[in-house]
């Protein structure tokens, strides 16, 4: 599909392993790469468009989209930019039960910056470096603060289902899509439509399709529906795409790894996370805040994945690699070398590019 500013989403299916999500994604690319030669455009993996202004960049002619753009700048500063300048890699995985989930979204929410931190690839806007090791995750911080965020709820005794669907109730409505069409409920309440009393669709009560659809106006670090959705990672680099789901599914899906993830951060307060946060969208891996270094999360967090991917022991190629642990390599060089890929566009930029970051398409697209 297609994003607000022509980003291209690729959504695979729901799979058993990783060998099987990453070849599905080459595959995906490859298909994308052979239309694109046809019609003379390419693609590049970045997480923020690095030089065309916001009005260089094209709309999608969609209804949802026109809604979104028009409810952005009553919120915060940066909605837009994120719509149209901005492009992420996320990693979907699912939950046993609700204790399960719990659990899950807690590590996912609190250890969602280090993956910012780890795949931060976003140094540029508007064709010079912005600050940021990661401008999209700093987008993110000004966009919707009833709709994103760190979600300390979560963190609390008694966190599960029913927390969630009450903190998705009072979140503002953006649309109902109603015979093909996106009806403005701007700022209305899900609440009064459960109760036949939303202003835009007077008297009708939601579908279970409606609230589906609400759910996806919730963008939160990491995100529940009927699966866990983590959205901390900046769009990146082909070699590196299949160690996002290498990282996650090594700490979610074994238990012991879960247990371990969850004890790195189980003494952090909202302070703390938030603090991480604004660190790696700044920083990167150099960040630190309440005394928790990036750097040494990260590196704590990518050894406790590869026990678990090991513990899983999922085979691939037939049989001769004995599970998935080499999708983590990419995140080992990063450690080795303290080398986020926002930390190589920046030496290349000032490097060899001597300050031409038009550059940054040939040596970079896909």
């Amino acid at each position: 599909s297609l994003e607000p500013g022509g980003q291209l989403e690729l959504s695979g299916a729901p799979l058993e392993n990783i060998h099987q999500t990453c070849d599905e994604v080459n595959q995906h690319l490859r298909e994308v790469r052979s239309v694109a030669e046809e019609i003379g455009v390419e693609f590049i993996g970045l997480g923020a468009a690095p030089i065309w202004s916001h009005n260089q960049m094209p709309v999608m002619p969609k209804g949802r989209y026109k809604l979104m753009t028009d409810y952005m700048d009553r919120v915060g500063t940066m909605g837009k930019t994120m719509m149209y300048r901005t492009c992420t890699v996320q990693v979907n995985l699912d939950f046993g039960s609700e204790a399960d989930m719990v659990q899950k979204l807690r590590v996912a929410l609190a250890l969602q910056p280090v993956a910012t931190a780890l795949f931060a690839n976003s140094p540029f806007l508007d064709g010079t470096p912005n600050g940021h090791k990661s401008w999209r995750a700093r987008v993110w911080r000004d966009l919707d603060a009833a709709r994103t965020g760190m979600l300390p709820f979560v963190f609390e005794d008694g966190f599960g289902f029913e927390s969630w669907v009450d903190y998705a109730l009072d979140v503002p409505m953006y649309f109902v899509y109603r015979d093909g069409k996106y009806i403005d409920a701007l700022g209305q309440s899900f609440r009064d439509f459960m109760r036949g009393e939303l202003p835009a669709l007077p008297g009708e009560i939601p579908t279970l399709s409606d609230w589906a659809d609400h759910l996806t106006t919730i963008f939160p670090e990491a995100r529940l529906k009927k699966f866990i959705e983590m959205r901390g990672a900046d769009g990146g680099p082909w070699r590196r795409l299949c160690a996002l789901p290498a990282l996650w599914v090594g700490l979610c899906y074994d238990q012991s790894a879960l247990d371990a993830a969850w004890d790195i951060a189980k003494g952090w307060d909202a302070e703390t996370r938030d603090g991480l946060r604004v660190a790696a969208s700044v920083d990167g891996l150099a960040g630190e805040a309440g005394g928790v270094k990036l750097a040494e999360v990260a590196r704590d967090m990518v050894a406790i994945a590869e026990s678990g991917l090991k513990a899983r022991a999922r085979p691939g190629a037939g049989g001769m690699l004995p599970d998935e642990t080499h999708f983590l390599n990419a995140l080992k060089e990063t450690l080795e070398t303290g080398q986020t890929p926002a930390d190589e566009l920046l030496a290349r930029f000032h490097g060899d590019w001597q300050g031409d970051l038009s550059r940054i398409y040939a040596d970079y697209s896909y």
